[in-house]
């Protein structure tokens, strides 16, 4: 990209961007988003180092964060877009360039610590890696640092469940271990983690289903549906929706009623908007 665009874009708002375009789970546009940020990133950064090595003084650029964390974003969202799409070596590599951003010259204390936060990231996340890509001999000390990192339990289990999908493992008592945590995920507001929220009800869902624990499957199908439509994630929604009609034989006439009332508001806010 050409340097005089790279120098109109400002690292904040493409971090917007990404945030958004993960909500939606529009991963190609995750990963080019990310290698934009990478690159109006790197740019500031060689400046910043050329005007150091000529004794000028530093240009300004007005940031939100420290410089390194917009480094070690743009490597974690594209490790995860790899991820959602099954890529996992690709997603391991990302990884390893955000466990170490040390290579950075003139980190400060605050810088330090965003250092520390994304090796921190890199851990967890390349637990998930493994599982899901056939480690799972590696779930049983997952389960344990997850027990000592209790803000990691929603991703994590939500992995957990993908790997018991994809490898056919009963967790039946690990979901047991964390039932005081997973009462807490309700409470969750923010984006970040209601999106993780909606992942967890989906594949815990699909989970029941094939213990033929139908009732419970549908209940959570439709509590993935509404926070779908509390995110505004028609991809989402979708999924759900077919999930149910799956599960329709099986669902209550109180389950069929909350389903199809949930439909109605869909239906209804729609031709508000259209109005």
């Amino acid at each position: 990209m050409r340097t005089s665009i790279l120098k109109s874009l400002k690292p904040d708002i493409i971090v917007e961007m990404l945030e958004m375009a993960v909500v939606f789970e529009n991963w190609k546009k995750v990963m080019e988003t990310a290698d934009i940020l990478y690159q109006c990133v790197q740019r500031i950064y060689e400046e910043r180092q050329y005007h150091k090595a000529m004794k000028l003084s530093i240009p300004h650029v007005n940031l939100e964060r420290p410089l390194v964390y917009y480094f070690g974003f743009s490597h974690l969202m594209c490790g995860m877009a790899h991820q959602n799409q099954g890529a996992y070596e690709q997603a391991r590599e990302c990884i390893y360039k955000y466990a170490e951003l040390g290579w950075m010259e003139d980190l400060e204390e605050e810088d330090i610590q965003v250092v520390e936060e994304f090796r921190f990231l890199a851990k967890t996340n390349l637990y998930a890696v493994d599982i899901l890509s056939g480690n799972i001999e590696l779930v049983e000390e997952y389960v344990a640092f997850l027990q000592d990192n209790l803000e990691e339990i929603l991703p994590g289990l939500n992995t957990i469940l993908q790997t018991a999908l994809m490898y056919h493992l009963d967790v039946t008592d690990i979901l047991h271990t964390f039932a005081e945590q997973i009462d807490e995920f309700e409470s969750y507001e923010d984006a970040e983690n209601i999106s993780y929220y909606y992942s967890y009800c989906y594949h815990l869902a699909l989970y029941y289903r094939k213990y033929n624990r139908l009732q419970d499957a549908v209940g959570l199908t439709v509590r993935a549906m509404q926070l779908a439509d509390q995110s505004g994630n028609d991809g989402q929604f979708k999924r759900c929706t077919a999930l149910f009609e799956s599960l329709r034989e099986s669902a209550t006439a109180e389950q069929i009623s909350g389903y199809r009332q949930l439909l109605m508001q869909c239906l209804d806010e729609y031709e508000t908007e259209r109005k």
